[in-house]
């Protein structure tokens, strides 16, 4: 009986797979041809969006601003993002249009100076020095380059010569175009002891000729890099130099000279506190004064007396 049983169950098990395997067999072709026009479907749908696995190794300016413009609508995103980084690399073939220099030449334009604003000594030199040369355009259509009148050498917030609200002047300004083919010029900026790079505003797609600039916002082949001149700095003129037909040595008695500041704290002090060991009062001359600040008696060190007395004389 339980033999009968066996049986019975064999049976049916090789009937039920028998009929699996014909049934099968019958659906092959019409599953092939539907997986054909499933792909077929597929392809013309957008593909699905992922999030992107190397959002680590984006530029780091452009995935911070990212987080930072988590939740702005994506039109904000993209014109976020685009800007962050574009200052930040900006090269003469990306952030300067040269089609109005191609047209009408190298001309330079000032902006006219507004009413109301101070300029220091130092800027007005520069201004009018460009005004001066064969460069200068008073017409803004025919400009190549755009500099302003806003005053931006010194922008330490603790400087008398320190102009207030100049995001808000620069922003206002109706040929600015987010910086585009402007050159601003910067001797300070940040105060004592620890001097940062920010001007107080963003200056966009603008070159910028700066003295102290680090090399970590330097933008190489846009950027200038300018040395640090005193108010007394003449504008023109000075005597002529030793130097004659590239002579080897050259008829000159100096080959170094520097007399400035010494910082005794903060950016900057390791480098000037250094300048000693190369000082010779001879061909290197290299002067510096620890009268820095209020409260410079402080910090002073063992070669600050002489150093001042050198200085001064």
């Amino acid at each position: 009986m339980q033999a009968k049983k066996r049986y019975l169950i064999v049976l049916s098990a090789g009937a039920c797979v028998a009929l699996l395997v014909y049934l099968g067999a019958a659906r092959l072709p019409a599953a092939a041809g539907g997986s054909r026009r499933e792909r077929g479907r597929r392809s013309q749908q957008p593909w699905p969006h992922y999030s992107d696995p190397l959002h680590r190794f984006q530029p780091r300016e452009r995935a911070d601003a990212e987080e930072l413009h988590l939740h702005a609508s994506p039109r904000q995103k993209k014109e976020l993002s685009a800007s962050a980084y574009r200052g930040r690399r900006c090269r003469m073939d990306s952030c300067f249009d040269f089609s109005a220099c191609h047209r009408n030449g190298f001309k330079v334009y000032v902006y006219p100076q507004q009413k109301g604003e101070k300029i220091s000594e130092s800027y007005q030199n520069i201004l009018s020095s460009i005004e001066g040369s064969r460069f200068y355009t008073a017409d803004p259509g025919q400009a190549c380059l755009f500099v302003l009148s806003l005053d931006t050498l010194d922008r330490d917030q603790l400087s008398p010569q320190y102009v207030h609200n100049l995001k808000t002047k620069v922003q206002n300004l109706p040929l600015w175009n987010d910086g585009r083919n402007h050159l601003i010029f910067n001797l300070y900026s940040g105060t004592w002891p620890d001097y940062t790079e920010d001007l107080g505003f963003d200056i966009g797609q603008a070159m910028l000729a700066k003295a102290s600039i680090s090399t970590d916002n330097f933008r190489p082949s846009f950027d200038v890099s300018i040395p640090l001149f005193s108010k007394e700095h003449p504008r023109t003129g000075g005597e002529r130099g030793f130097l004659k037909y590239n002579s080897i040595p050259p008829f000159r008695k100096y080959m170094l000279v520097f007399k400035g500041k010494r910082y005794l704290t903060g950016i900057g002090s390791d480098t000037r506190n250094a300048l000693y060991h190369v000082h010779n009062a001879e061909d290197v001359v290299l002067l510096t004064t620890c009268k820095h600040g209020k409260d410079w008696q402080k910090h002073k060190d063992a070669r600050c007396d002489k150093d001042n007395a050198e200085y001064d004389k």
